[in-house]
């Protein structure tokens, strides 16, 4: 059905475009600026893409800055939410933020920002850096790519899924998310994963040693003038499925870790996932309330004057897989594409 979707999305994008409805209605449409979200930036790598939607080449991120530079101002997320605060929209201007600290960010993305003078912002979650918590959904991508057949027990009966050929394994996988997201909460999800790893062979520290930054590199990334890091929880929990104190200590403690570690406090934070199951008005609350400047969701929108009320629950504009080519990053920033994602809303926020 995603893929369905995709195309879908495409479609209308291409029909916005060369109809010259998005050139038509952006003016109304497009607000007053966007931040772009960005996750794993690197080559292709081999594959069947189970993550595809996480993955932008370093030459379409190359391409695309290359291109907006001329059309909006990029600038920080101090500067971004300065701009909101103080009612400067002037000109159109862009944050570009990626989720994680993965290690690609520092080796494939920071070349292309340093070349073309764009601030950035990742928003870091220090749980994953110690190896306490996991990337449990690209483990979970490693054994369904690596077995033809994946088994096991729900506490109500066996599972048991066929992976043998490439369309069972996007089946596969799209079923897994569906449960560990959305079925099980967020202690189970990380104990299935660690189970299934030591079920299937897959070394769950190793992975996250050799995909994310330690602290000894973002401590150098943050001797980039052009970098700025961010809060995203400790352990990349979906808030919204923790209890209210739990959710709070969560983003607390994670301000204060990233502080202690790299020297600086925090004024910006990443919901992680984003979506309407992983923050409501609620987490909202407690981000704000903890005094964070801002914080990025990951719903579908672009900057309103209306969103200086509402700094800690901002849209993104995503650059994933799934859209690398630079026509559909500028359709999306027209506005076209958000009143379709939010039904009927221009205006998006919790």
């Amino acid at each position: 059905m995603s893929v369905i979707k995709t195309l879908m999305r495409k479609a209308y994008m291409q029909g916005a475009r060369y109809s010259g409805l998005s050139t038509l209605l952006s003016p109304v449409l497009r607000g007053v600026g966007a931040i772009l979200m960005l996750h794993h930036v690197r080559p292709d790598e081999d594959g069947i893409g189970l993550n595809k939607l996480l993955h932008v080449d370093p030459d379409f991120l190359d391409r695309l800055l290359d291109d907006l530079k001329s059309e909006m101002r990029f600038v920080s997320m101090d500067e971004a939410a300065d701009r909101l605060r103080r009612g400067h929209f002037d000109e159109r201007f862009v944050a570009v933020t990626l989720d994680d600290g993965y290690r690609d960010n520092l080796e494939h993305a920071a070349p292309v920002f340093r070349a073309h003078d764009v601030p950035y912002m990742i928003y870091v979650s220090p749980g994953l850096v110690d190896g306490e918590a996991d990337l449990w959904w690209e483990l979970l991508e490693q054994i369904v790519e690596a077995n033809d057949e994946l088994a096991f027990d729900t506490g109500e009966g066996r599972r048991v899924f066929d992976c043998g050929s490439d369309r069972e394994k996007h089946a596969t996988y799209a079923a897994l998310m569906e449960y560990t997201r959305l079925q099980i909460d967020e202690d189970r999800q990380r104990e299935l994963t660690r189970n299934l790893c030591a079920t299937y062979g897959i070394d769950r520290a190793a992975h996250g040693r050799a995909s994310l930054m330690d602290w000894d590199e973002l401590r150098s990334l943050r001797a980039d003038p052009l970098a700025s890091v961010g809060a995203h929880t400790v352990g990349h929990y979906q808030l919204r499925r923790l209890p209210a104190e739990r959710a709070r200590d969560e983003v607390a403690r994670s301000r204060d870790m990233l502080a202690e570690k790299l020297g600086e406090r925090p004024r910006h934070f990443a919901y992680p996932y984003g979506d309407d199951c992983a923050v409501g008005a609620e987490e909202v609350g407690i981000v704000r309330d903890l005094g964070f400047e801002t914080a990025v969701t990951t719903r579908h929108g672009l900057l309103m004057p209306g969103h200086a009320e509402a700094m800690q629950a901002l849209p993104r504009v995503s650059v994933n897989g799934h859209y690398q080519q630079v026509g559909y990053i500028e359709t999306m920033l027209s506005g076209i594409t958000v009143p379709v994602a939010n039904g009927g809303r221009t205006f998006v926020t919790v």
